[in-house]
Order: structure tokens, then sequence, then C-alpha cells
């Protein structure tokens, strides 16, 4: 029920008229009186009231702040990107990007708290405020970028492609008409799939599963003839096929998968904070600051250098709520961000070799490039 408080003017015209018996004079007449009075109407709304409260400025920071840690959207199954090392230890390139993130605003790297989600919860646990950073190989688009909520910083460039048997004979999308594929449902990889083959004119028997790890286990027992996905979780599952040599990866792709960290709509500072970040990878590696040589590059001669490491100047932290040094303990943190690629991607990475392709520096003829920090 609600209470409307209403201005009602209320003009009143008052004339006196003495009437007098036997023919008397009239009164004299008396100007008009305006009558302003206020009314309270109480007026009872049908039906079940719905209270939205969205995120405001400032909100997720002050949440992080008081529980000690920050929740990240993850997986622990997918090698390179969010996995369990040998000790039960959630680790990965998604891993580092959250861990970089609670350095900058707790201090601390190892302050977080990996939710693992599947495809399809991706979303809601974004929209419902979940996690705090979607960190989990998502793929930022228009659709998922107005329902979501905020895409960040793209931290891989990727595009869907194929894997097939070595004796398959398959090398190109025609050669896969009336093949079925193994496909996870819930994502743009089903629907990508579903637009390429309707383009080309060719049929295909989707085998669908929620779970990403199903995909890949239907495909190496023979279930599908083909599984589809980002060319980089095709490498990461290849790897853990019984017979790996047995498979191959096409040479082609069919989308664009900008691989992207998300976070809840509403918050502008938490966005902008988490955005920071994310160019502070990129532009240490752009300057050659490195986890190891952080403190020393705080004295360097270049003063855009000096400005990022919180040496001197103000980058934005003041705004944010956040210290000088926030992205400096980042990049201690996790490294440049060719630090943590080759963490896990180099030659001799934790997980597998991918050469970094559009995910070297623009300088190096890749996508990667950080606006000014300062």
């Amino acid at each position: 029920m609600r209470k409307i408080t209403t201005l009602v003017g209320v003009l009143a015209l008052v004339s006196i008229l003495l009437a007098a018996c036997g023919g008397g004079a009239p009164a004299p007449s008396v100007e008009p009186v305006t009558v302003v009075e206020t009314v309270v109407v109480t007026v009872e709304v049908p039906g079940e009231l719905v209270v939205t409260e969205p995120q405001g400025y400032g909100t997720i920071l002050a949440r992080v702040k008081e529980r000690g840690k920050v929740v990240c959207g993850g997986r622990t199954d997918l090698l390179g990107f969010g996995y369990l090392d040998d000790s039960g230890k959630n680790i990965g390139f998604d891993i580092d990007l959250c861990r970089a993130v609670a350095a900058a605003v707790l201090g601390d790297p190892t302050a977080i708290e990996i939710v693992p989600l599947t495809a399809a919860d991706r979303g809601p646990a974004l929209q419902t405020g979940e996690v705090d950073l979607l960190s989990r190989n998502a793929t930022w688009n228009s659709k998922r970028d107005a329902e979501w909520g905020n895409f960040t910083v793209t931290m891989f460039y990727d595009g869907q492609t194929f894997i097939v048997r070595q004796d398959s004979g398959i090398e190109t999308l025609q050669d896969m008409d009336g093949a079925t594929v193994c496909v996870t449902t819930g994502t743009t990889t089903e629907k990508n799939l579903a637009t390429a083959f309707a383009d080309a004119g060719l049929t295909f028997e989707a085998v669908t599963f929620e779970d990403t790890a199903s995909v890949y286990s239907a495909y190496d027992e023979g279930r599908c003839d083909v599984a589809t996905s980002d060319g980089s979780q095709l490498a990461a599952i290849r790897v853990g096929l019984q017979n790996p040599d047995d498979h191959k990866l096409l040479g082609f792709t069919i989308s664009k998968e900008p691989l992207t960290p998300a976070v809840p709509a509403g918050d502008d500072q938490w966005l902008d904070i988490v955005k920071t970040v994310m160019w502070s990878l990129i532009s240490a590696e752009e300057f050659g600051v490195t986890s190891s040589n952080v403190e020393a590059m705080k004295a360097s001669e270049n003063g855009d250098i000096r400005i990022l490491l919180g040496a001197e100047g103000d980058w934005g932290y003041t705004q944010l709520g956040v210290d000088a040094d926030s992205l400096a303990r980042a990049i201690a943190a996790v490294g440049n961000y060719g630090e943590i690629y080759d963490r896990y991607f180099g030659a001799d990475g934790l997980a597998f070799e991918l050469d970094r392709g559009p995910n070297k520096l623009a300088k190096d003829g890749g996508l990667l490039y950080s606006p000014p920090i300062k």
C-alpha cells in the first residue's frame, strides 16, 4: 500500500448577499478567496509490489572488502584455463585473472573463491550477483552484454573450429555434411554450428550435453564424428583424449570468439576496477614490467611506468577507491599478460603449447592493446 500526497487547489468564491425585505440595499461585494488544501490520499495498489535493487556504484567493492575475498565464476575441468593441479589447487589462465583482481583490491592473490559454473550457469550467476567476476572462457557478444552484465576487456581472442579423427577424411566443412557433432548446449558454439551448416546448405545431427566434459567423453568414445568448440578449448581437450595423436584440429574457424571476463551490471566502479586491472597486465608486458622487477621499475625513467605502478600521479585509483599500488600488486602476483600466457601455453607451460597468434601484443602483430593508464 502506498500513500500519495496530492496538492488540491480549491477556488472558493465567497459572496455574501444580504437580502433585505421590502427592497433594502444590497451588501458590498467581497473579493474571491483562494483556499489551498493539502489532502493525503491512500491508494491501495493491487498485485504484488516488485522491488528492483540494482547494484549501485561501489556496492561490489564494499562487499568484496567486507567478506575478504573475490568470488569468481570459473571452472575446474578445462586444462590451461581453469583446472585442478596435482595438489588439488585451482589454477589456469582464467583463474590468474581472478587472482590479479584480488591482489589489486585486497592485496592478496589467494583471497578468491572459485564457483564452478556450467556454460548454462554463467549468465544467471552474473545476473543474480552470485559472482563478483565471471572469468570462465566466456564469449563476449551483444546479446550477452545486454542480458548478462558488463563485459570488461577481451583477454583471449579465439575462434570456433572442429576436432576430428586423423583417419576421418574430414578437412573442410563440406566434408561434414550429414555428420554427428558433439556440442555443449546453451552456448554460442551451438548457435554458430547451426548457422554455419545452414549457410553452407549442409545437414548435421547434434549430440548435445549441458556438461562440457560429457561432450568430449562422448566424442572420445566414438558417439559422434566431430566435436566443436573454441580452438583453445579443443587444443586442451585433445591432450586429455585416450590417444591424442589420433585426433587433429581443423585449420579453419567459423566464428569470432573474444573470451572476456564479465561483471554484474549496475556498478560502474567495479567495472572500471576490473577493466583497469586487465589493462595493467597488457600494459606491463608492453613496458617490460614483470612479476620479478615490479619494485625496481617503480623508479623507471619512463613516467608512464611510474604512474602504472603507483609511484607517482593518479591513474584513477582515488576515484575507484583502491590503493595507488594496486596494479603493481596485481602484476607482482600473476605477472604481465605474456607471463600468464606462457605459464600455461608456452613452450614450457604447465598445460600445453599453443601459439599466441592474435593474442600477441598489437606491436607484435596481435590484437592486444591497452589504453594509456594515467
